[in-house]
Order: C-alpha cells, then structure tokens, then sequence
C-alpha cells in the first residue's frame, strides 16, 4: 500500500509564514498535484494552467481576478472555509495577504506542458508581458521565477502602447 499523507493545513501555512516561504508542496503523484501558498502581497499576474484548478482558502479571504472570454478583468470573493473551482485555460491571479493560506488541487503537469504568467498594464490594460514555464517539478516555484523575470527588467515592465511602467515591488 502507498503512503497516504495526513496534513494539518493550518500549521503548514504557519510554517510558510515563520520561513518567508511561499509554497509547500504536500505531494506531487502523477495524476495529482497539492500545495499550500502563503499570499504574495505584490502578486499581480494572471496564470493560465494548463489543468483544472480547486483552490480552498484555509486561512483568510482570496480575491481571485481572472479574465473573462472577451478579455475583461472580474472578481471572485472567496471567503476562509470556501473553496473555487478554476477550469484549465482561465486567465486568473489569486490575491490574499501573507498571512493568509489557500490550498491548491490540481492535475500535475504532463510532459511539455506550458504554464503561462501574463501581466496587463495597470494604466491602460494592455499586455505587458509573458513568461512560460514547464513545470516538471511544483518545488521548483515557477510563480517566484516568473516575477523574478519580470520585475528584474524594466523593459517588461514598461507598456508599449502607453508607456506606463509598472512598479517593482519590494519582495
């Protein structure tokens, strides 16, 4: 028989939050995906998963902004003890502060599969800028490494139709 985790979901993100860590992985099985991630006060991307998405927020309220079909941004409230359901392909950023913790249930990655990170301009709504990743391993935190590359370089940052440049925040 395999093993078969038991995880107390509030201490993990208390660990994420005395470590200044932003993800753990609970465990990644071939069919399966699960982590616990901690807000990022500065997150401003949208992810495109390549997979179906349950996001339950143990700890604190979510503000999921995604992007509807003809491109316009909405919100979603998702309140502590509540979970939502995001259809693989959704343009969508969950925002909820540090202190805050969201479990995530997904399909692992299949070989070659992409995840994208857009940004849009806060002026304008224009894009500004993509990243993809394949995402062989989840504890590798493809989300860190897409800001990274973005908010390193001014020219990503920077709206090519209005010239807004986006700020970057202190991580």
């Amino acid at each position: 028989m395999s093993d078969m985790p038991i995880v107390n979901l509030l201490d993990t993100g208390q660990e994420l939050t005395r470590t200044g860590a932003r993800v753990s992985v609970l465990w990644q099985q071939p069919e399966s995906l699960v982590f616990v991630a901690r807000g990022r006060e500065y997150r401003s991307e949208f992810h495109i998963n390549p997979s179906d998405e349950v996001m339950y927020m143990i700890k604190g309220e979510m503000r999921l902004h995604y992007r509807t079909p003809d491109g316009k941004e909405a919100v979603a409230v998702v309140p502590e003890g509540s979970a939502i359901h995001t259809p693989a392909g959704i343009p969508h950023s969950p925002r909820f502060p540090p202190d805050a913790y969201l479990m995530v249930t997904e399909r692992k990655r299949r070989p070659g599969e992409i995840d994208r990170f857009l940004w849009f301009c806060p002026n304008c709504d224009a894009p500004l800028h993509e990243e993809k990743f394949v995402v062989a391993d989840y504890r590798a935190d493809p989300v860190s490494k897409a800001y990274k590359n973005f908010f390193d370089s001014e020219e990503f940052r920077t709206c090519k139709a209005c010239g807004t440049v986006m700020p970057s925040p202190d991580k």
